[in-house]
């Protein structure tokens, strides 16, 4: 009996092998834990002895400046100038990115456009064996429907594949976005990682707040660009979080009002992470207490260029 037992169990094993797909089904990820239960972000380790800034700068006309050098900037941190260590200009660093899309009912009538501006996107920006790219879908839940990949084809797939519904958990998706995935690949100052969200940012089933999201985006070092999908042309909550995510992080939010505009919003996010500067500097004081800590990048002397960095860092708590 027992022998009979263990072949039928082995039977089962090699039945589900090869019925397994090569297309891995999509994940659901578990819903975050609420506010008061929330200790996870202690799982993103931060160097304690170095911040690490990546950042683009532009010209009032939104025009790329990319012959800055070292002497032309001051970064400062409570008040007081840092000592820049190490500068580059940046144009080559692996990609880590996140391509988050709402497939709530909110967004059903602009949903087949986004899926082609989005495949394009990814055509145009992911180099084989050098960037990846993930698919997250959010409703009502959280869903990874391709992991970090550098296989465009089983990017582009998941993104077809894609159909809307449901209640909007934007929040929920990006929390998990950064923790979980972006977060990995390490030293983190050898990558640029960046979420592109396209949603309305009415946000409505999350478990995750704003600010959480937010904080774990900071700790992962993680950009942030939004495009709207509100078409109404009239400023809603949702764009106003929107707009918050791409100014704390140093990303940029889009409001494409056609279809048409989905386009260039992607080309536009293209061009910038292709255009960035990156300086590290050991904060003086050194402060290991777990809170976050206002940064401020300037161009010296120059009041005409816009300089595009996250709002600071939180550190390690010793």
């Amino acid at each position: 009996m027992q022998l009979r037992a263990i072949l039928g169990a082995m039977g089962v094993f090699v039945l589900a092998a090869a019925q397994n797909p090569t297309q891995p089904p999509a994940q659901t990820v578990p819903q975050q834990r609420p506010v008061a239960q929330a200790d996870e972000p202690s799982r993103i380790t931060v160097d304690v002895t170095r911040v690490d800034l990546l950042f683009t700068v532009t010209d009032k006309k939104g025009r790329f400046v990319t012959n800055l050098t070292k002497e032309d900037f001051e970064v400062i941190e409570a008040k007081k100038p840092q000592v820049i260590q190490e500068f580059a200009a940046e144009s080559d660093l692996p990609l880590r990115l996140g391509i988050l899309i709402d497939t709530s009912n909110s967004i059903r009538g602009r949903f087949k456009f986004e899926q082609e501006a989005a495949t394009e996107f990814i055509n145009n920006v992911v180099r084989t064996n050098q960037d990846k790219a993930m698919v997250v879908s959010f409703d009502t839940k959280t869903e990874l429907v391709a992991d970090l990949i550098t296989d465009t084809e089983r990017l582009n797939t998941a993104i077809r594949n894609l159909r809307p519904g449901g209640g909007t958990a934007l929040y929920d998706a990006v929390f998990f976005a950064c923790r979980d995935k972006l977060s990995q690949d390490q030293p983190r100052h050898k990558f640029r990682r960046a979420i592109i969200v396209v949603t309305d940012g009415d946000d409505n089933q999350s478990n995750s707040t704003r600010d959480q999201a937010l904080e774990m985006a900071q700790k992962a070092d993680v950009v942030i660009y939004t495009i709207s999908t509100n078409d109404s042309k009239i400023e809603s909550d949702g764009d106003k979080v929107l707009k918050y995510f791409a100014a704390e992080t140093g990303g940029h939010a889009f409001f494409p009002f056609r279809v048409e505009d989905l386009e260039q919003s992607f080309e536009n996010i293209a061009n910038e992470l292709r255009h960035q500067y990156d300086i590290s500097y050991r904060p003086d004081p050194l402060k290991t207490d777990g809170l976050f800590h206002p940064v401020e990048v300037r161009v010296k002397g120059r009041k005409d260029l816009v300089v595009h960095v996250r709002k600071g860092y939180y550190a390690s708590k010793m």
